[in-house]
């Protein structure tokens, strides 16, 4: 069984077990964090939702946070002495699916 749920404005599909990244969520590790805005549950039968899927949810146990690899933002504008660089780090959340409820 998987589901497509909606968290930091994106979509992930997702399976029991599975180890998943998604956007920084305010909650501490170790603790469960359950989705309620699942878009659709699928497997045997496939149920979508308009937008949701009532009565859906999937819960998640938060394994660790961290800062993905850093990149580089450089902007120039040619033969006007114009460069700024800067660097951005994106602060995540991982997590550990451990129950979809259909």
């Amino acid at each position: 069984m998987y589901a497509v749920i909606e968290t930091g404005g994106k979509q992930q599909r997702v399976e029991k077990g599975a180890e998943i990244y998604v956007e920084k969520l305010d909650v501490n590790e170790g603790d469960t964090v359950t989705f309620d805005r699942v878009l659709m549950v699928g497997g045997d039968k496939m149920n979508i939702g308009n937008p949701y899927v009532s009565g859906a949810s999937v819960e998640a146990k938060v394994v660790k946070h961290g800062r993905q690899k850093k990149i580089i933002v450089f902007k120039m504008k040619a033969k006007k002495n114009y460069r700024r660089k800067q660097g951005h780090r994106q602060p995540y959340t991982k997590l550990e699916i451990t129950n979809i409820i259909a």
